[in-house]
């Protein structure tokens, strides 16, 4: 074995095991489902500052521990809690679809004391269970003093079901004292009572048992509560009970409840449109560059192999977005492949041996596909540190996508591309291998003269024309925002029969909420928004609209509190502008800041183009959507790194050259690539978009809108700003001496393939 085979061995061992365990994994384990998937309630709770208490993040975890055990209670299978920040708690709670219980039971303070009734009328006044006034005196016990709590069936003689408790150590012997003092009195005095008191109202007042003798009281550390309490009172008071006060108030800021049936056709929609889109952007691959292509879609299968095995070993929480990302992220993975392969084009033009063309493709490649996923991991990241919920999950699915597919395109494809070509059938026959021939679309490019960027001026100002009429719609309609940024409640509801808009409108006034916005959804379901919605409105709602369609259910209801709805609106700004600052920075460390400004500008538009189109036609600005315009600056700017890649390399060796000819000599060069990786990406996104469901189709619109405008506006914004800086100030804005051109420098000097038999691009 040769010395220059050894290396390639051992790296061929290691992505085989890598492939190899990321299959086990896969066919073993599986991903958790976000609630989005797989329904259930989640609930966000903010701490309040107590009199005596800062909501700090130690009071939170406090705060936490009391909870897990009310949740404990709910017999809820898999519950979650975590605190988010200092002063939040994030609950989700699997299979629940009553966010009213879970919200009674979470949100309450649950202050347990237990008092002596007095005699006199010298105490605290209140009133005891059956609405009879009583006096009771100081609290004796406290909530800390009590064990445990459960509820049991009520023993002969008791009517309904009772709660036992059982007391601490210190509790018993105070519970002792207590009933020692209190059996004192004689039977039908009032002093015989022991009042039970949670959250300032008695709710059992009994007297001690005759039998316990005055001075003795009870011993054994434990009693029972009774109150003619049904099974499910008793169950509840128990929950509290055994929960204990909170150290300091909560207040319910967001609640989702997402519909069992809602996630499961979310996930056979994205499965389905995963399928079909990746099957069309295989075929795509094979007709456009044949066994470079095959090679491309087996690299494509490893990825999905070692990304869904990722999600599964890093344990994360796989929701309706991230499924979404997932799906996008195998169009992302074409674009290393189709550059390799479109470079590797180029230098079998050159010079005709196809090991070396591929190998001189990856090489030339491999600064662009590095700077693409670079800039698409910023807006990854961002998701993660600035978003919350299923949008943060979307953000961890798109990272690790992205550093997948470059193991992908970097590592699979090219150990396959070697293996490949150093058979001796392909070597006899290149026109096989798809990169012996550089296409229709590439011969009649080189046709077109490079000074097609000469009126660089003009194109911006089309381009300016186009951003305000976008712009125009946000300022004449205005931006429908959904309630994550407005506040307030949505509740979408499926009926059993369709309900068309004007029924639905009629329904819904009949339950007394006429003033209400009504939508219908594109798979029938009927969205009503509005700020003040309580549980009876849904109760209401989801009764009238079951006497219009026959029988109804609530598929989602999301309620935000109006300070996390402004809180949502300025992080999701703060998080736009960071997104653009970022790429300006990193873009102008890797280039020079005339490159970075126009690729800024570029994504500036593209996100003008994308929003002013939403306003336009009126479609809903959520979480969701801002996770789309960060995906669109992350993965449009990859257009302007290849270009700008290119125009580097070619600008070193032709300095002499004007800087519009060079730019658009790239841009020519790189249009074949663009088109086959827009394509690929488009392919996906539309199965998405018609198959996805009602809840992806704004996604998947929004990252359309935004990669074709991506796509055109590198010709028509970044590139003729950096050329119109570039005249400004010249060469004295030279690059840096880190940034050396990469891969071979000089025009692309290709020429006609005469074997070509028609490849497509």
């Amino acid at each position: 074995m040769s010395r220059t085979s050894r290396p390639l061995l051992w790296r061929a061992l290691a992505a085989l095991g890598i492939v190899g365990g990321a299959t086990a994994l896969a066919l073993t384990g599986s991903p958790t489902l976000g609630l989005d998937l797989r329904g259930g309630t989640q609930i966000v709770l903010e701490t309040r500052d107590a009199p005596d208490v800062v909501a700090d993040a130690a009071a939170t975890d406090r705060v936490l521990e009391v909870l897990r055990g009310r949740v404990d209670g709910l017999g809820v299978a898999e519950p979650s809690l975590t605190r988010s920040g200092e002063d939040r708690i994030v609950v989700e709670l699997p299979g629940l679809q009553d966010p009213a219980e879970a919200a009674d039971v979470l949100g309450r303070t649950a202050q347990l004391t237990i008092h002596p009734v007095l005699a006199t009328t010298a105490g605290e006044a209140t009133v005891d269970e059956t609405g009879a006034p009583i006096v009771v005196g100081p609290a004796a016990l406290v909530g800390e003093d009590v064990d445990s709590a459960r509820a049991t069936s009520g023993v002969q003689g008791v009517l309904g079901s009772v709660v036992d408790v059982s007391f601490s150590a210190e509790g018993g012997d105070r519970w002792q004292a207590l009933t020692a003092q209190t059996a004192c009195a004689a039977p039908g005095d009032p002093a015989r009572r022991i009042a039970i008191v949670l959250d300032s109202q008695v709710i059992s007042s009994p007297q001690v048992d005759p039998s316990i003798g005055c001075g003795v009281g009870m011993y054994g550390g434990s009693t029972q509560i009774s109150g003619s309490f049904s099974q499910e009172q008793a169950s509840e008071l128990a929950v509290l009970i055994q929960g204990g006060a909170l150290p300091v108030p909560v207040e319910i800021i967001e609640q989702r409840t997402v519909g069992p049936t809602l996630g499961a056709s979310a996930i056979e929609a994205s499965t389905l449109a995963a399928l079909v889109g990746t099957a069309l952007t295989a075929l795509f691959l094979l007709v456009a560059y044949r066994l470079a292509g095959l090679v491309a879609v087996v690299a494509l299968a490893g990825y999905a192999v070692v990304a869904y095995a990722g999600l599964i070993a890093l344990g994360a929480t796989l929701t309706l977005p991230g499924l979404a990302g997932f799906v996008l992220a195998i169009g992302m993975a074409v674009d290393a492949n189709v550059l390799v392969a479109e470079r590797a084009r180029e230098e079998y033009a050159r010079r005709p041996r196809l090991e070396r063309a591929s190998e001189l493709g990856y090489r030339g490649a491999f600064t662009a596909v590095v700077d693409s996923a670079v800039t698409t991991l910023l807006a990854g990241a961002l998701l993660f540190w600035l978003a919350s919920g299923p949008v943060r999950g979307f953000g961890v699915t798109l990272t690790l996508g992205v550093v997948v597919s470059l193991f992908s395109a970097l590592v699979l494809s090219r150990l396959l591309t070697i293996w490949l070509l150093r058979r001796g059938a392909v070597r006899r026959r290149p026109r096989w291998t798809g990169l012996a021939t550089i296409g229709p679309v590439r011969r009649r490019l080189e046709r077109v003269s490079p000074d097609i960027l000469r009126p660089a001026g003009r194109l911006l100002a089309c381009s300016a024309v186009v951003v305000v009429v976008a712009l125009a719609g946000i300022a004449l309609r205005g931006l429908d925002l959904g309630v994550e940024f407005t506040g307030g409640r949505s509740v979408e509801f499926s009926t059993t029969n369709p309900v068309d808009a004007d029924a639905a409108r009629a329904a819904v006034a009949e339950a007394g909420l006429g003033g209400l916005p009504v939508q219908t959804t594109g798979d029938g379901g009927i969205a009503v928004r509005g700020n003040d919605i309580d549980d009876a409105d849904v109760a209401a709602l989801r009764a009238s609209l079951a006497a219009a369609g026959g029988g109804a259910q609530v598929e989602q209801d999301e309620l935000i509190g109006p300070s996390l709805g402004a809180e949502l609106a300025r992080g999701a700004l703060i998080a736009l502008g960071v997104a653009l600052l970022a790429q300006l920075v990193y873009l102008a460390i890797r280039f020079r800041w005339t490159f970075g400004a126009g690729a800024v500008a570029a994504l500036a538009t593209n996100v003008s183009i994308v929003v002013g189109w939403f306003a336009w036609t009126g479609r809903t600005i959520d979480g969701v959507f801002v996770a789309a315009l960060l995906t669109v600056i992350g993965y449009t700017v990859n257009d302007s790194v290849v270009v700008f890649d290119r125009i580097r390399a070619e600008r070193a060796g032709r300095r002499r050259e004007p800087f519009h000819r060079v730019a658009g000599s790239a841009v020519l060069s790189t249009l074949p690539r663009t088109v086959n990786t827009g394509l690929s990406t488009l392919v996906i996104l539309g199965a998405l978009l018609v198959l996805g469901g009602e809840t992806l189709a704004d996604f998947a619109l929004a990252l359309i809108l935004g990669i074709v405008a991506g796509t055109v506006s590198t010709v028509t914004v970044a590139v003729p700003l950096a050329i119109v800086l570039q005249r400004r100030f010249g060469d004295r804005d030279r690059a840096r001496p880190g940034n050396r051109p990469s891969g071979r420098t000089g025009p692309p000097r290709t020429r006609p393939d005469r074997r070509s038999d028609g490849a497509v691009v």
